[in-house]
């Protein structure tokens, strides 16, 4: 099988090498400018760079679209006519409902549409990373080679087989997940300082949202708008975040001990109950990860981020854990965290307390309250330019600690996920 990648940005040049190291026979194309750095970087292990997108179409018998969401329709209606006959297609975007009716608009009737969504970003290798497989539409031998491909390079392969389930799962583990740290950060940077320099950060929970929030801020800003609002699930769910984090914001500022107390335990019974299988995160391994140089005079903190997720997830009706299938590693922490926190009666309780009456973290839940309302209706109003903006403003303020971030966020996940 021949394989075509149009596209070969991070995930594209990623996923070429690994299929040219797996003994198949890889080309592919990318912009003018870009051809002199891809060949020094590609042709080395035998990937053949091409001129023009449709002359990797015509000869390919697997062609994946390794290019931005909001830019696929541009791509695919210019290429997709000389798909090679028969020839498999597939895409790389992370939400598949536009994906699906492109291809549906632009490809042969005979061409074959077998997607897939890598879950995790170029700085992991695909080895023993997960990956969703989609079979749209297809002969059996033509699924059963998308199957022997990805288990060539050894990817944890999880079989889906309707676009709208992989939408709904993701738009829980991706979209809500990034909103929250995102809105993190934002809340962090609107308040004008770093959290490892904030003795309320400087916890094993919040070891992980800092790193965390700095690794989603390493990357790429058209990755989550697309993330956010192309899933037609995922406003629904930043939706209800959002309404979820107001409420108990609401109930904190008036001290409602009681009603607060009573929501928040009828979501910890609902997403934590015994029947789930813990994932159980090392407290000694996430306080080793801290960024602050006074790691031991740590105060309360009112985890408000978390207190709504789990909130959030008990008003869908969502149960996170059947959603571990699609899993990311940021999605992993979180889901992690929050069950640290809710399963953990002592610190519950600290983080209720706090919530309720400690005024000194109060101007900090009101940056995050702000944050989640921006991004919320950013998303709500289906602002792609907005979003990009918001994020890279973000991302600007970090600037100087993204690099370490990403590394001690990875070296973090691989920590937690021996355990």
């Amino acid at each position: 099988m021949r394989i075509g990648i149009i596209g070969l940005g991070d995930m594209g040049r990623l996923y070429a090498k690994a299929f040219a190291i797996a003994g198949y026979t890889v080309c592919g194309c990318d912009m003018p400018i870009n051809r002199e750095r891809l060949e020094n970087e590609l042709s080395p292990l035998g990937i053949t760079l091409m001129d023009h997108g449709k002359d990797v179409s015509r000869v390919s018998d697997l062609i994946i679209y390794s290019v931005e969401a909001d830019k696929l329709e541009q791509v695919v209606a210019q290429y997709g006519p000389a798909t090679k006959y028969g020839a498999i297609v597939a895409g790389q975007t992370s939400v598949k409902h536009p994906e699906i009716a492109i291809f549906e608009k632009y490809l042969p009737a005979d061409a074959q549409i077998i997607t897939f969504h890598a879950m995790h970003g170029p700085g992991f290798e695909p080895k023993g990373q997960k990956l969703i497989l989609i079979n749209h539409r297809s002969e059996p031998d033509a699924y059963q080679r998308m199957l022997d491909l990805f288990t060539a390079v050894e990817t944890d392969i999880v079989e889906i087989k309707d676009y709208h389930e992989h939408d709904k799962i993701v738009a829980d583990t991706q979209a809500v997940t990034h909103v929250g740290f995102e809105s993190m950060g934002t809340a962090w940077k609107s308040a004008g300082f770093f959290p490892w320099e904030n003795a309320s950060y400087v916890g094993g929970i919040d070891n992980v949202k800092i790193l965390t929030t700095l690794r989603i801020f390493s990357y790429k800003a058209h990755v989550y708008a697309g993330l956010a609002i192309l899933n037609p699930y995922a406003r629904q769910q930043v939706r209800q975040y959002a309404m979820s984090e107001s409420e108990l914001f609401k109930l904190m500022i008036k001290e409602e001990a009681a009603e607060f107390k009573a929501r928040l335990y009828k979501a910890r019974d609902f997403v934590f109950h015994e029947s789930r299988k813990p994932i159980m995160l090392n407290d000694s391994v996430m306080r080793e990860f801290s960024l602050s140089q006074n790691a031991d005079h740590q105060k309360p903190n009112s985890h408000l981020s978390i207190l709504s997720m789990v909130d959030a997830w008990y008003h869908l009706g969502v149960n996170p854990y059947d959603n571990l299938i699609c899993q990311t590693p940021p999605f992993r922490l979180r889901l992690g965290i929050a069950e640290y926190l809710f399963k953990n009666e002592d610190l519950l309780e600290e983080s209720i307390e706090t919530a309720l009456y400690d005024k000194t973290i109060r101007g900090d839940d009101l940056e995050f309250h702000s944050a989640v309302r921006e991004w919320s209706a950013i998303i709500g109003y289906g602002d792609m330019e907005g979003y990009k903006k918001h994020f890279n403003e973000v991302q600007a303020f970090f600037k100087g600690r993204l690099e370490e971030g990403n590394k001690q966020s990875a070296e973090l996940i691989r920590r937690l996920m021996m355990e």
